[in-house]
């Protein structure tokens, strides 16, 4: 018999990449993450849900700007497309990667497949699986904003969250209750504004509950409550390391896929050029394996799937067995049933690590025998325990435990900047706006204020990778709340092609709310 629960909680997240140009680096973003992690991790759990002999469950944050991607015809109109180009691409690969390239045009022929098989249509499938008990879905910021470097203006705050939990229910059909924290960044006080948001649960590392104050009797192994009546799990480090960790963990394994050695990088310009790619970029055709830590990508070895596979079911017995021990233990020295909880980027599963859909099909099918149960972080609460009340820690799971990622010498500017497009949306919102067309104005001068504080952008200058696209994407955004603010201080008339394109571009959050930006008076005033 179970000695306690394991919840497993994923993060699906992508920044709004619908303004890319077909053929865009944002664009293989989306489909990469659509093909290797978003359409396997569906499968998975379909197939597992149909199974009587396992019991799956999972809790799934899917973002605002991911469910925005996910219903966009005609952005995914593209994706058969792009499947084609990447098919075509693996029919070039060198003689001593045939077999790898074969098994992955295998996958690619599946995933195309399954694609046209559904229409396109992925949400009603989350839909289909949270009715049935497999996945509780939960929310995020509307655009990952960073919270703690939003809270200058709470009206900031509010409006990532109330616009988030809007869009939720407009696609998914029922109101959320949980929330993955951007980042799981907290600052204190941040349960108030859940809390009067309709969100009831969220996630922190496990430092934000272990200095919590009072310091938590169970540790991360139960949740808290917060004094606004939030309750907040704590992330288990012992079970995610061996996850995650691509130099400790599984990911790191000699037999798994390689995720730096790409066909984009080793085929000639001219295979390339004829597909209509003129830019070298990983393509997400990789064929070669880790092979070995500290390994030159240049000595990489063929990728054997066979091999993987096999490794994947020993990996997974390993991880199940860590848990069930590790529950035992707890067991003997707390005074109620422990819980895990692992969350997880949901791209680490099939993008970063590309058996990882794999492992999870492995987890589920193995875990009744080894008496580990699956939860949800929804279920843990329907037990009705008591929870202590403790005041959570600021904290994030960033490198660092804390705010630094988000805000150093390469991103720092980026906060003045959002603090006073906030300041000038509260005030323009407090004041008032006349006409229709002014409110329409506004409402998407919100929507590109809300873009321009996605925390995507600020990570990648930081990470030093594609920053000349994440300057772009913030001063893009930024640019175009001015100037539809300014269009509304002065009622000057913009052009209609600018306007329009704005709009085609942006167009996300249909039901946006620019009152969601107004001065709430406090209960002390």
């Amino acid at each position: 018999m179970a000695a306690g629960d394991l919840a497993l909680v994923l993060h699906a997240h992508l920044p709004y990449v619908r303004s890319g140009e077909p053929g865009s680096l944002e664009e293989d973003w989306y489909f990469q993450a659509l093909q290797e992690c978003y359409l396997p991790l569906l499968g998975v759990l379909e197939r597992a849900a149909a199974d009587p002999r396992q019991r799956p469950k999972l809790t799934l944050g899917l973002s605002p700007t991911l469910l925005s991607l996910l219903c966009d015809k005609a952005l995914n109109g593209r994706f058969p497309g792009w499947l084609a180009q990447r098919r075509a691409l693996l029919d070039e690969a060198p003689p001593d990667l045939e077999a790898p390239a074969r098994q992955l045009q295998a996958t690619l022929g599946t995933i195309e497949a399954q694609w046209r098989g559904m229409g396109g249509v992925l949400l009603p499938r989350f839909r289909s699986l949270q009715d049935k008990g497999v996945l509780d879905l939960i929310t995020c910021g509307a655009t990952h904003g960073y919270l703690p470097l939003l809270r200058d203006s709470p009206e900031a705050v509010r409006a990532q969250l109330l616009t988030a939990v809007r869009e939720h229910q407009r696609l998914l059909g029922q109101r959320p209750l949980g929330i993955w924290l951007p980042e799981c960044a907290y600052y204190e006080d941040l349960d108030h504004s859940l809390a009067q948001c309709g969100l009831r649960y969220s996630l922190l590392d496990g430092h934000g509950l272990l200095h919590a104050l009072p310091r938590p009797r169970f540790g991360v192994y139960a949740p808290i409550c917060s004094p606004a009546g939030v309750a907040f799990f704590g992330r288990d480090s012992e079970s995610t390391l061996p996850v995650w960790s691509a130099s400790q963990g599984y990911p790191g394994d000699g037999v798994y896929r390689e995720f730096h050695r790409d066909l984009g990088w080793d085929l000639p310009e001219a295979s390339l050029s004829a597909q209509g790619i003129l830019d070298r970029r990983p393509l997400g055709l990789k064929l070669h394996r880790v092979t070995a830590q500290g390994c030159p990508l240049d000595q990489k070895q063929p990728y054997d799937p066979s091999r993987a596979a096999e490794r994947v079911k020993e990996h997974a017995e390993a991880f199940l067995r860590g848990r069930a021990d590790q529950m035992q233990q707890l067991a003997t020295t707390i005074e109620q049933p422990p819980l895990l909880v692992a969350p997880f980027d949901a791209e680490l599963f099939g993008h970063w690590w590309f058996e990882g859909p794999q492992f999870l099909a492995a987890l589920f099918l193995q875990a009744p025998a080894m008496e580990v149960r699956f939860t949800h972080l929804r279920d843990v609460l329907r037990q009705e325990r008591t929870l202590q009340v403790c005041r959570p820690s600021p904290s994030s799971w960033g490198q660092g435990g804390y705010h630094d990622y988000w805000l150093n010498e390469t991103n720092a500017w980026v906060v003045a900047e959002w603090q006073r497009a906030s300041r000038a949306m509260v005030r323009r919102v407090n004041r008032g706006v006349g006409s229709a067309d002014q409110r329409r104005l506004l409402t998407q001068a919100g929507r590109e204020l809300l873009l321009a504080q996605s925390s995507d952008w600020s990570f990648i200058l930081r990470a030093g990778t594609t920053t000349g696209l994440a300057r772009e994407r913030i001063h893009r955004h930024l640019d175009r709340f001015w100037r539809l603010m300014d269009a509304i201080e002065h009622s000057t008339e913009l052009p209609r092609e600018w306007l329009a394109g704005v709009r085609r571009e942006d167009g996300l959050f249909p039901e946006l709310n620019a009152a969601d930006w107004a001065t709430v008076p406090s209960s002390n005033e």
